[in-house]
C-alpha cells in the first residue's frame, strides 16, 4: 500500500460494519421443572458460536439440507470479528511467483510437533476451497493484476504464504459468512450462553443455556432448553483464563463446559503468547508493520523516567533494530528465539520490564535509540535492510514508514482514539490465541457422539502454526464438519427427543450450583484465575511454580463443588456459571503442563521451561541470563499429544502418539465409489 490509496478506501477496510440480525424464532413449547417453566427450541444441528469458524459450518450444513440453528453469546463480539487476525494462509500453488505443493504445505502447518499429519493435510488441501469459497462471498483478498492473490511471509512460515485484506481480515471473513447465514434464513439467538449440554444414551441430546429474553416470573433466570441431534463446539478459546490477555472482553471459549460433557481436551498446554495493546483499551496484536518500521521501544518507571532497556540486551544499534523488524513475522514468543540474541529476546525484555512495574511503549515518531552506533536504515541486517527497500520504506520516521507500508495499521487505532501519529503506544506481552482444545477427527468428531468441535474450541494447530493458519483450519474443518453431519442425515429435520430427563438434570445442577448463600463471588473466582495462569502458566514457567499453581487451581474448584458460588442477581448467573467453568479449564491446563514438566518436557512453542540444569542459557549484552536457562525440546514429544478428561473430580492426563498421514496416492476409479456411497464418512478416526 502507498500514500495514494484514497481515504474512504481506509475507511471502508477498517470500519467494517456488520450486518443486521433477523428477529429470533419463538416457541409455544415449554418444559416443567420443579418450578420453573423453561422454553424449548428444537433443531437438528446446533451451533455453540458465531465466529468465522461457526459461521462457516452453519453455512455448509444449512446449505446441505440440515436443519440448522446458531446460539451466540455475543454476535459479532468474538475473537474473529473483534480482535487481530489480520491475515489468512494458504496454498500458494495460484501465484505467478511462487509454487507449493500440499504435501509441503502439510509438512509447514505441523513442523512444531504434536500435531496430526492427516489433520495438517487436510487443512493443507481444503485451504484452495476455503479462500475460493470466501472471495466468492465478497472477501477482498487482495490479487495482482495478472489475478494472482498477494502473498507475503509469515511467523513459521519460510514460503510466503500469507495474504491479507487489512488489519480487519477476519471481521471481514465473518461479516460475508454473516450475511450467507441471515440470506439463507439460519436461524440465530444472540445473547445466549450456554452453560450445560444434555445427553442420552446415544450421545448429544441438546443444550441448556440462559437467555435473558427467556427471563419471566417463571422463570427468572432466563433459562432456555434446545433440542438437537448434533452439536457444534465453535465458541473459541479461553480469552479469559490470562490477565494479560489480546483477547477481546467476554471471550470465554468453552473448555470448562466440553470437559462436563466428558470430552476430551488435547493440547492445551499450547498457546501463543506476543505483543499487543492491552484489553483495558483496545486490544490487538503488534505483529506485521507496526514492528516492521522499527519504532523506538523504552519504558517508563512510576517517576516517570524512560529506561532504553534493549539496550541491556542487545549489543549493537543494528542488531536490536533488525530483531524488533523480526517481531513482525516472527511475532509469537519462542523459548529458542531467546538465544544467539534472536527476535524472542525482545518478548523477555518487555516481559521483565512489565514485572519492575513500568509501563512499555512504542514510539513511531522516534527511531531507535543508539546503542553503538545512531540508527540507519543502511546498518541493518541484510534481510531487513532488503525488506524495506523492496517495500520502497526509505523514509526518516518510523510513522512515515507505517503510513506508506500499511496506512490501515494508523487508521484502525484511529477509530479508538489513540493516535499513533502523535502519541507512543502502550503494549505488553499477552496471551493471544490457545492452539490447544477439544480433541477431534478427521472429520471434527469429538469422543462423544454427535458432537464436534471447530476453530480455536478444537485442538488441531500443534505447538506452533504458520501465522494465519487458524483461520483456515476454521474454514476447512467447518465445511467438513458440515459435510460429515450432512451425510449422516440426521440433522435434516428438527429433534424430537424427549429431552425432560436430561433437562432436569442439568437444570438441577446448575440451580444448585449458584443458590449458596456461603457460595464463593465469581468476581474473586476471576481474579484468583488470572492472576495465577498470568503469573505461573505465562512465557516463563518452572517446576515448583507450575505444581504449586495446579494444587491451588484444584483447591479452587474443590471450594466451588462444596460451596457453589454466590450470586446476587439473576443476571449474573451465567458469568457466574462461566467462571466456574473457567476455573475448571485452568486446572485441565495446569495439569497436563504440570505433567509434561514432570516427565521431563522441554521448552517449546508458548513457553521456555526454566531449570537451573537446563542446556540452554541466553545471553545479553550483559552477560548470561541464568534466571531464564531453560529445557530444550525433547524430539520425542513432538510425536504425540497431551489428552486431559475429568473423571468425577480429577483431571486424568494420557499420551496419545499423533495419526499418522501415508501420503497414499489416490486411485480415482478405485476410491470414487467410497464417495458416491458417502463411505469416507464412515473410517474409524475418532479421537482415541
Amino acid at each position: 500500500m502507498s500514500l495514494s490509496v484514497p481515504q474512504e478506501i481506509l475507511d471502508a477496510l477498517t470500519d467494517v460494519v456488520m450486518p443486521r440480525l433477523k428477529p429470533e424464532p419463538e416457541t409455544a413449547e415449554t418444559l416443567q421443572i420443579g418450578d420453573l417453566v423453561l422454553p424449548v427450541y428444537r433443531c437438528g444441528a446446533l451451533v455453540i458460536g458465531s465466529g468465522a469458524a461457526g459461521l462457516r459450518a452453519a453455512v455448509e450444513m444449512k446449505r446441505r439440507g440440515v436443519d440448522v440453528t446458531i446460539l451466540s453469546q455475543s454476535a459479532w463480539g468474538g475473537t474473529s470479528a473483534c480482535s487481530g487476525s489480520d491475515k489468512q494462509t494458504l496454498h500458494t500453488a495460484n501465484t505467478k511467483d511462487q509454487g507449493d505443493n500440499f504435501q509441503a504445505m502439510a509438512e509447514a502447518i505441523r513442523a512444531g510437533g504434536a500435531m496430526d499429519e492427516d489433520t495438517a493435510y487436510i487443512e493443507a488441501v481444503g485451504s484452495v476451497r476455503a479462500m475460493a469459497s470466501l472471495q466468492y462471498l465478497g472477501l477482498p483478498l487482495p490479487q495482482d493484476h495478472l489475478g494472482g492473490t498477494l502473498r507475503y511471509q509469515t511467523d513459521h512460515d519460510e514460503v510466503g504464504r500469507a495474504t491479507s485484506c487489512g488489519p480487519r481480515t477476519s471481521r471481514l471473513m465473518v461479516k460475508v459468512l454473516a450475511q450467507e447465514a441471515i440470506r439463507l434464513d439460519i436461524p440465530f439467538f444472540n445473547q445466549t450462553t450456554a452453560i450445560r449440554v444434555l445427553k442420552d444414551g446415544r450421545g448429544a441430546a441438546g443444550l441448556l443455556a440462559i437467555r435473558p429474553k427467556d427471563g419471566a416470573e417463571g422463570n427468572p433466570h432466563g433459562l432456555a432448553l434446545y433440542a438437537c441431534s448434533k452439536l457444534v463446539f465453535a465458541a473459541g478459546g479461553p480469552g479469559e483464563m490470562y490477565r494479560d490477555s489480546v483477547f477481546p472482553n467476554g471471550c470465554f471459549g468453552t473448555l470448562g463446559l466440553a470437559l462436563e460433557a466428558g470430552l476430551e481436551l488435547t493440547n492445551i498446554t499450547e498457546s501463543q503468547f506476543g505483543i499487543g495493546t492491552r484489553r483495558e483499551g483496545f486490544p490487538w496484536n503488534l505483529s506485521g508493520t507496526y514492528v516492521q518500521v522499527i519504532p523506538h521501544i523504552y519504558s517508563v518507571d512510576e517517576n516517570g523516567t524512560e529506561h532504553h532497556f534493549l539496550a541491556d540486551y542487545y549489543r549493537t544499534t543494528q542488531e536490536m533494530a533488525s530483531n524488533i523488524f523480526r517481531k513482525g513475522y516472527q511475532w509469537p514468543f519462542h523459548a529458542s528465539r531467546m538465544l544467539d540474541f534472536q527476535s524472542s529476546l525482545v518478548d523477555l525484555a518487555i516481559f521483565r520490564e512489565s514485572q519492575k512495574g513500568r509501563r512499555v511503549f512504542m514510539d513511531f515518531n522516534r527511531n531507535p535509540q543508539a546503542i553503538d552506533a545512531p540508527f540507519s536504515l543502511d546498518r541493518l541486517d541484510d534481510d531487513v535492510r532488503t525488506y524495506l527497500h523492496n517495500a520502497g520504506a526509505d523514509h526518516a520516521l518510523p510513522i512515515d514508514r507505517l503510513r506508506h507500508m500499511n496506512p490501515l495499521a494508523i487508521e484502525l487505532y484511529k477509530r479508538y482514539k489513540v493516535d499513533i501519529t502523535t502519541g507512543p503506544l502502550e503494549f505488553a506481552v499477552n496471551h493471544q490465541h490457545m492452539n490447544g482444545g477439544i480433541a477431534v477427527d478427521i472429520w471434527g468428531r469429538t469422543n462423544v457422539t454427535g458432537i464436534y468441535a471447530v476453530g480455536e474450541a478444537s485442538g488441531t494447530h500443534g505447538v506452533t502454526r504458520p501465522g494465519g493458519s487458524a483461520l483456515n483450519a476454521g474454514q476447512v474443518f467447518g465445511t467438513r464438519v458440515a459435510e460429515h453431519i450432512g451425510a449422516s442425515g440426521e440433522a435434516a429435520a428438527p429433534s424430537s427427543a424427549d429431552i425432560s430427563v436430561a433437562g432436569g438434570e442439568a437444570v438441577s445442577e446448575v440451580m444448585r450450583l449458584v443458590t449458596r448463600e456461603n457460595g464463593l463471588s465469581w468476581k474473586a473466582i476471576r481474579t484468583e484465575v488470572q492472576a495465577r495462569m498470568s503469573e505461573h502458566a505465562g512465557i516463563l514457567c518452572t517446576a515448583h511454580d507450575v505444581t504449586m499453581a495446579r494444587e491451588e487451581a484444584r483447591t479452587l474448584n474443590t471450594q466451588i463443588r462444596a460451596r457453589g458460588l454466590q450470586v446476587s442477581r439473576a443476571s449474573e448467573v451465567a458469568r457466574a456459571v462461566q467462571w466456574q467453568q473457567m476455573a475448571l479449564a485452568s486446572e485441565a491446563v495446569l495439569t497436563a503442563l504440570d505433567h509434561y514438566i514432570a516427565q521431563g518436557g522441554g521448552s517449546r512453542g508458548a513457553r521456555a521451561i526454566c531449570d537451573p540444569t537446563g542446556e540452554s542459557l541466553p545471553q545479553s549484552v550483559r552477560g548470561p541470563l541464568p534466571d531464564v536457562r531453560f529445557r530444550t525440546e525433547r524430539d520425542t514429544d513432538k510425536h504425540s499429544q497431551l489428552r486431559v478428561r475429568l473423571e468425577g473430580a480429577d483431571m486424568i492426563v494420557s499420551d496419545v502418539r499423533n495419526r499418522a498421514y501415508a501420503g497414499d496416492k489416490s486411485f480415482f476409479e478405485r476410491d470414487w465409489p467410497a464417495w458416491l456411497t458417502g463411505g469416507i464418512y464412515h473410517q474409524d478416526t475418532a479421537p482415541r
